[in-house]
């Protein structure tokens, strides 16, 4: 077996594992419960087993095969989560869903197949806590435009956008851990494993409250989009990547990254149609119904015979007077 078909295994394994752990909080975020009783759930540990194999194999997947073939495949996850949801939650996905998927997995594997060939694929050391403490002011500024965004998808896919640069730098760090590792600087470590230690867990807790009330599709194809995208913006800006084929493959990179946005807003709207609350008339404003009426009788309402029983009463009172 060559190693190219090992790498591509390890994607498909990869991506099947991320897609079951986003369906498993996905349904525990619409449980009751704070993050609190969310960390005491079997299920959710489970979750993060998965997302840790998932992560694991796609490590290896870097191992054996090119990084523009590894992350187009990693878009995979999005397709695998929606048949996975129907089979096993009986979550129906719809048109509108498969469109959303398929145009935001498209777009989202051309505009990494168009990312040029690393150069240096190396981080310097003093780049590092600029790119950690630039991640987390963007997450803090995304997780406070989610508090005050009232749309629960809205919220879930500005929450996703959080993890997904956390994953997309934790990934960065990774990557640069191993390169250290193989070179032997020691120097750098302490700062990535650092950064490594506080974004992974970070983006796995933000991915948990994004699935809280945005339903499934909308905030794993946000996740899945711009975690790819978060590694590949690193390596342009930082290590002096490029687009492939010039100007040209920079137009079709911005067309790429359309189509991927297109994916994400149909998405976005398919769940907010699902997860909208119906609107039925108050109670309160509702007239009161009419007494059915009886053999011989007219029919009453309630006031008529409210006031008969009024009148009953005093007529009591009066005999009892008397």
């Amino acid at each position: 077996m060559s190693a190219l078909t090992i790498s591509v295994l390890l994607c498909l394994v990869s991506a099947v594992a991320y897609a079951a752990a986003a369906i498993v909080q996905e349904r525990i975020a619409a449980l009751p419960g704070g993050a609190r009783q969310v960390l005491t759930r079997p299920a959710w540990w489970g979750a993060v087993a998965l997302t840790g194999l998932g992560a694991g194999l796609h490590v290896l997947a870097l191992a054996y095969g090119p990084l523009s073939l590894v992350q187009p495949l990693g878009a995979l996850t999005i397709v695998f989560a929606l048949p996975m949801a129907a089979w096993f939650v009986r979550r129906p996905v719809g048109a509108a869903g498969w469109r959303g998927a398929l145009l935001a997995t498209a777009g989202l594997a051309g505009l990494l197949t168009l990312t040029g060939p690393p150069r240096t694929e190396h981080l310097a050391g003093s780049e590092r806590p600029a790119l950690a403490l630039g991640v987390l002011g963007a997450m803090a500024g995304l997780m406070l435009a989610a508090h005050w965004s009232r749309r629960p998808v809205v919220r879930g896919v500005v929450l996703a956008t959080a993890a997904g640069a956390a994953f997309g730098m934790a990934s960065v760090f990774t990557k640069a851990v191993a390169e250290d590792l193989t070179a032997h600087h020691l120097a750098a470590l302490g700062v990535s494993l650092g950064a490594i230690a506080l974004l992974a867990p970070a983006g796995m807790l933000i991915s948990q409250s994004a699935y809280r009330g945005a339903g499934l599709a909308a905030p794993l194809a946000t996740l899945t989009v711009v975690n790819p995208v978060v590694a590949a913006a690193v390596g342009i800006v930082v290590l002096g990547e490029a687009f492939r084929y010039g100007p040209a493959g920079a137009l079709l990179a911005v067309a790429a990254g359309a189509v991927t946005a297109a994916g994400v807003v149909v998405l976005t709207f398919r769940e907010a149609d699902l997860t909208a609350p119906a609107t039925a008339p108050s109670p309160a404003l509702e007239a009161p119904a009419p007494m059915p009426a009886l053999p011989g009788r007219p029919p009453e309402t309630l006031v008529p015979r409210a006031r008969s029983r009024g009148r009953r009463t005093m007529a009591r009172c009066g005999s009892k007077s008397a």
